[in-house]
């Protein structure tokens, strides 16, 4: 598991300052001198910033800052791709034009050599791959920026992919994640209008995800859950996975010949049922939220390939979406208060699969959604986009100061994806109609008599056992206040940065208070005529008057500095 440990200060190895200085040069090239400047980075990295130049390229200003940000991620590499990645599905986080944006970060770098890859196997199987396999092709099939992928063969014949994780990978991101870190801490100090999203605990909960990320057992573990979820369906294929051929960064799965989906004229040539596909890969994406609430995050056409008879088979399990049976539900009653065109069951409806940021005028955002919802109502079935209504309603929740939860934002996105996978090999879809009879499923389980049952059960039973504790825990707080033990804690937000500029200004006045003694009592040195002397005059007393001088500039230029003057 990566761990961050946090940089009080920049520049403890020389590993730190170069990567650091590659980064800043990279902000620098991409036109982002506003940002390092307001985090104040020259405090860390004085000498090192003398040497980038703070003009962006003409080429660079071409591009909006979405994607300026973009191609700069792209640039620093897997830890801040992965960053993007991650950002590409937290509304809550970031605007929708960088949600966009981000959503194209793409990572094609060099393989890297097959002795490392040979390395790697030693390292975690303690045998070479020529050693466990029948086959092992040199030359990888793909690379990535976390691993790449090769082609393989079995002892028993069968045709397998193994994913190599790159040498070193979890050291490079450490040491990014660490400058993360130190960021996020200047964002949270400099940054009020992101103080509210903590930036801190979003990298923490970053280095979290990218750990099971790059841990592949998890995605071992993410298949064969996959697999369980549709062993009786015969429209779906999950390839298998080889766990004894599998560590932490070796990942061994089969060899699927299929076609990608994103080749229509391919599966049309060849006879494939192009309806079918489109209506069974939205059917099981549909499936995966609303009746298992374990879905593929991530269904683009690349992650997609058709077998024979028009079976679908899902690639790349790294990315996985995870749904409550309270967020399925909470979203399947917006979905049937928006067919009943019922506007205040829409906006409590909203309300629900939201978080806030801020104060929310209802009436406001019901009058909004009613506009929203006037311009598709009356449409024909097959004119309403999901995917469109959903990101013009993730648009409308922000501006409300509103925030769609980022799980129900991931499957939202996976729907948007998929609709347009199933337009473009049918333009008919209707994902909305396909929609409806889980959004019945759904509403029909909650009034399941068992269902309603099990919870009354669970409800009772916690109402007993919260009896049975109050009596003890009353006779606890008597106790205390008879003992004159009974504390109350209150917590003070927003006093930190208060704390901090007091004690800058302590410092300051402590500071210029020596400095104003040094002055005095080299003067009464100085007019007492205590020798030694030279040229007539005290030397301890034109030291002091040095000291004093060197100390009186340094606070003047620290002053100044921080704009303090």
């Amino acid at each position: 598991m990566i761990s961050i440990r946090r940089l009080g200060a920049i520049g403890r190895t020389y590993r730190h300052l170069n990567r650091y200085q590659r980064i800043i040069r990279i902000l620098f090239k991409y036109g982002f001198d506003d940002l390092v400047e307001g985090l104040r980075i020259d405090q860390y990295l004085e000498t090192g910033l003398k040497m980038i130049n703070r003009k962006p390229r003409e080429e660079i200003e071409k591009h909006s800052r979405p994607e300026r940000f973009r191609m700069a991620l792209e640039e620093l590499g897997p830890t801040f791709i992965k960053l993007g990645q991650v950002l590409s599905t937290r509304p809550d986080l970031i605007p929708p034009r960088y949600l966009y944006e981000f959503a194209k970060l793409q990572d094609n770098v060099p393989p890297f050599t097959f002795a490392e890859v040979e390395e790697i196997f030693l390292a975690e199987t303690g045998k070479k791959p020529n050693e466990l396999f029948q086959e092992f092709s040199e030359k990888p099939m793909a690379a990535a920026s976390i691993g790449q992928v090769h082609r393989g063969r079995l002892q028993d014949g069968k045709e397998v992919v193994i994913k190599v994780q790159r040498p070193n990978i979890e050291n490079v991101i450490a040491v990014d994640l660490e400058i993360l870190a130190h960021l996020a801490s200047l964002m949270e100090q400099y940054l009020e209008e992101l103080q509210g999203h903590r930036p801190s605990a979003v990298v923490d909960e970053f280095a979290r995800s990218l750990s099971l990320e790059i841990d592949y057992m998890v995605e071992v573990a993410n298949i064969q859950r996959f697999a369980q979820q549709f062993k009786s369906n015969k429209n779906i294929y999950v390839p298998l996975v080889y766990a004894d051929l599998s560590t932490e960064r070796i990942l061994t799965m089969e060899y699927v010949d299929g076609i990608k989906t994103s080749k229509v004229d391919v599966l049309r040539s060849k006879g494939y049922d192009l309806q079918l596909i489109a209506e069974r890969g939205a059917d099981l994406v549909m499936e995966q939220i609303f009746v298992h609430g374990f879905f593929h995050g991530d269904p683009h056409p690349g992650n997609i390939f058709i077998l024979p008879d028009n079976v679908i088979c899902f690639l790349d399990f790294g990315m996985m979406g995870r749904l409550s049976r309270q967020d399925r539900e909470d979203f399947t009653d917006l979905m049937f208060s928006i067919v009943m065109k019922n506007d205040r069951r829409i906006t409590d409806g909203v309300l629900s699969i939201t978080t806030q940021f801020g104060k929310v005028d209802h009436d406001a955002l019901s009058r909004d959604l009613g506009d929203l919802l006037g311009r598709y109502m009356y449409l024909p079935l097959k004119d309403l986009q999901a995917g469109k209504i959903l990101q013009e309603l993730l648009e409308l929740v922000q501006r409300h100061k509103l925030s769609i939860k980022p799980n129900l934002y991931l499957m939202i996105k996976a729907l948007s994806t998929i609709e347009g996978l199933g337009l473009m090999l049918h333009p008919d879809l209707e994902l909305i109609t396909l929609a409806e009879p889980y959004i019945k499923k759904v509403k029909a389980e909650r009034m399941r008599l068992g269902r309603l049952a099990e919870e009354i059960s669970e409800t009772g039973g916690e109402y007993l056992e919260f009896i049975r504790e109050v009596p003890e825990e009353v006779r606890g707080i008597l106790r205390q206040l008879r003992a004159g033990r009974m504390k109350i804690e209150f917590e003070h937000l927003g006093v930190g940065k208060l704390s901090k500029s007091l004690d800058q200004v302590s410092n300051r006045i402590a500071f210029a208070i020596v400095l104003a003694a040094q002055i005095i009592g080299s003067s009464l040195i100085i007019l007492s005529d205590i020798p030694p002397k030279w040229k007539g005059i005290p030397v301890i007393g034109l030291a002091g008057f040095l000291v004093a001088g060197v100390m009186g500039f340094w606070l003047l230029l620290s002053i100044i500095r921080h704009n303090r003057m």
